[in-house]
């Protein structure tokens, strides 16, 4: 480094030159004496100088890495451009599908005779008007939604034990259909059974509590295919699995449940 400051100060080799060979002119100390001290200087000043100008070129490099780091970032989707992740109107639609299927799982025909009968037999239990007052609202009310519980097992294993068969008659049902699985269909059934005993046991009506049991009996014993059972396919068991839960059961315990609970 010394030797490239002193070839871009030619004066000072003919300073030195003129030195060594003993040559004289006039200012020539004072001039090479000035030469000297910018040559110091230079030399003094080069490492700094030169470490200024990496760091520039390092706060060049970052900057660099930096705007390679933000075109990355942007070139990658990001979740609030899917425009389908928050939209109101799909969920919408989605709880209308499945608020059709369940409906149509429900056998809504059934729901609707259900109900029916049970708030028609529990009136026959009100001897004056009187009789009608809250806690026999509770008791209607507590019937009709242990029995639609149970109602919504026996006729949700009904179409479990005919899936193939619904396949062909009745393809808009939602396992013939492929809406619900056969292991949804299962859950279905099994969570709206115990619903259906739970709150049979929690009112603590026997009557409401037996009727419960009793339909679970026939429900299944009409339905499920296992030996000695499935009694659907022989019209006159069939017919009295029918004829016992909706003729006995349904008018003789849930009349006594509302007398029980209401007017005891």
């Amino acid at each position: 480094m010394d030797s490239m400051l002193l070839r871009s100060f030619p004066n000072i080799n003919n300073a030195s030159s003129l030195a060594t060979t003993g040559s004289y002119l006039p200012n020539a100390s004072w001039h090479n004496r000035k030469i000297q001290k910018e040559y110091n200087f230079l030399r003094f000043r080069w490492p700094s100088l030169n470490h200024h100008y990496k760091s520039i070129e390092g706060g060049c490099t970052c900057k660099k890495c930096n705007i390679k780091f933000v075109v990355k970032a942007t070139s990658e989707k990001s979740f609030e451009s899917e425009p389908q992740a928050f939209d109101p109107k799909s969920i919408l639609d989605s709880v209308k599908n499945s608020l059709d299927a369940f409906y149509r799982f429900s056998r809504p025909h059934t729901v609707i005779g259900t109900a029916l009968s049970i708030i028609s037999v529990s009136l026959l239990a009100v001897e004056k008007i009187s009789d009608i007052s809250p806690l026999f609202f509770t008791g209607v009310l507590e019937a009709v939604v242990a029995a639609l519980f149970m109602n919504i097992y026996i006729v949700g294993l009904n179409q479990l034990s005919d899936v193939e068969i619904d396949k062909i008659n009745k393809p808009y049902l939602p396992l013939a259909s492929g809406e619900y699985s056969f292991e949804t269909g299962v859950t279905i059934v099994a969570s709206f059974s115990i619903l259906s005993f739970w709150l049979g046991w929690v009112v603590g009506s026997w009557p409401l509590f037996w009727a419960l049991f009793v339909s679970f009996v026939l429900g299944t014993a009409y339905s499920i295919n296992v030996p000695l059972l499935r009694w659907k396919r022989f019209a006159v068991l069939a017919a009295m699995c029918i004829l016992a839960v909706r003729a006995v059961i349904v008018q003789l315990a849930f009349f006594l449940h509302i007398q029980v609970l209401s007017f005891s």
